[in-house]
């Protein structure tokens, strides 16, 4: 347990050591939450083995409750976490000193202490929900090595969406360490912060159980596989967190957009891969459908697409609640045409459903890096059209755009678009990967 302890505390020291030098000193701000996320996806992958990883008291919660840790080293863990943070607050306070303007822990300057607490429920839910399911469940535990990277890319995904709003902490730890910093200044807001970020690892925990049945202490496995509710769940949730990405970094004026929404898209497709697919797009269900196979029956692709759509309108509401009714238009870029944002849709989309069915479908799978290539694949297409379309690749991203903003024409002409890339992915794909549809005769 000595070990356990030390674990933890050297590991949330280094995460929030590294929150304050880059929150105070300010001299790399676009890459400031990437190098959040890359302490803690390499101290989860040094101290995994030792203590598990947890580094955040709502995640050793999250663990609590759904039965994954005992309740004494929950306690314990949650304890040296809390002191670790207050350690790495005042340590950065002290070497810094009067060499910067000090900053302390409050909902950002035009948004509400509701406002903030959402950020934090919403973005805590989903860094406990990839622990989860990455790292505890039955499915994956002890039996992946993308853990780090799924869990680490989680900060990434909120960090650039919703730190201008709650300052991105995700971390009772983060929020104590932050606010023990600048106690000259005022000494409260850990403890609201706490609260929220509590009430996302509580969320997360019975999320975990609705996806994965299996996980419900005394239940077992189904012998047919996820049974469809826990498929459609995971569908909206993983289309929500999208959606939800994609609104907040535009809105919030993101120093890196494009890279959070596909740091999102990766997190929850690590996290729901062996649920439902994981496809969160429309394009990409319509295309695994028209590639044959039996990957996926046509009743169940009536189900996804639906889901799908809802969980993005529902995440456009919730973004265009946090950032006080703003919205944005879909539709081509200023000086682009809409025939230019088609074809742009229409290859961009064609890429990351091609991907999918070739990682992801095969008789063969990826079974480290398939989330890291079709999360790649919004990198790639984000920052290649984004100026031309918008870089939706969704038709799911474009309706929750459209339904917001009072755009729905564009709606439709982009999931068009966005279809015709899907379908022509899995025409392509039959070409390429032909072997795939010879079928393998069973010895007598």
């Amino acid at each position: 347990m000595s070990a356990k302890l030390a674990a933890e505390f050297i590991g949330t020291y280094m995460l929030v050591l590294t929150v304050g030098f880059n929150v105070a000193t300010g001299t790399a701000a676009a890459w400031a939450v990437t190098s959040i996320a890359c302490a803690l996806m390499a101290s989860i992958y040094a101290l995994g083995g030792v203590s598990g990883a947890n580094f955040n008291p709502a995640v050793s919660l999250a663990l609590g409750l759904t039965q994954k840790m005992p309740w004494s080293d929950v306690a314990a863990y949650i304890v040296v976490q809390i002191i670790a943070g207050c350690s790495a607050g005042l340590s950065y306070g002290f070497t810094l000193g009067s060499t910067f303007d000090m900053f302390n822990l409050t909902p950002a300057a035009g948004f509400s202490y509701l406002q903030a607490g959402l950020a934090e429920v919403i973005y805590t839910c989903m860094l406990c929900f990839v622990v989860l399911n990455v790292a505890c469940s039955k499915a994956h535990a002890g039996k992946n090595q993308f853990y780090g990277l799924a869990i680490g890319f989680v900060v990434v995904a909120g960090g650039y969406g919703a730190g201008h709003i709650s300052g991105g902490c995700f971390n009772p730890a983060v929020a104590w360490g932050i606010d023990l910093s600048s106690w000259s200044v005022g000494f409260y807001w850990c403890l609201p912060y706490t609260c929220f970020e509590f009430i996302g690892a509580a969320i997360a925990s019975g999320l975990f159980m609705l996806v994965r049945p299996e996980e419900v202490p005394g239940a077992e496995a189904p012998a047919d596989g996820p049974p469809i509710v826990s498929k459609l769940a995971s569908e909206f949730l993983g289309t929500y967190m999208l959606v939800l990405g994609v609104g907040l970094n535009v809105l919030g004026g993101s120093a890196a957009p494009v890279w959070s929404i596909a740091a999102g898209l990766m997190c929850m497709i690590y996290a729901l891969g062996s649920v439902s697919g994981a496809h969160f797009n429309p394009a990409v269900t319509v295309a695994i459908l028209a590639s044959g196979r039996d990957c996926i029956s046509v009743k169940d692709a009536c189900m996804y697409i639906p889901v799908q759509i809802l969980g993005g309108i529902c995440a456009a509401f919730t973004y265009v609640l946090m950032e006080n009714g703003k919205s944005f238009p879909l539709g081509p870029g200023k000086g682009y045409t809409l025939e230019q944002a088609g074809v742009a849709e229409v290859v961009f989309t064609f890429l990351l459903c091609y991907v999918v069915l070739s990682v992801a479908t095969t008789k063969v799978v990826l079974t480290e890096y398939f989330g890291l290539a079709i999360g790649s694949c919004v990198t790639a297409g984000g920052y290649a059209i984004g100026p031309i379309s918008g870089g939706c690749l969704n038709p799911a991203v474009a309706i929750g755009i459209a339904v917001t903003s009072g755009t729905p024409l564009n709606a439709v002409y982009y999931t068009v678009f966005e279809i015709f890339g899907g379908l022509l992915a899995a025409g392509i794909f039959m070409s390429t990967h032909a072997t795939e549809y010879v079928k393998e005769e069973i010895p007598q």
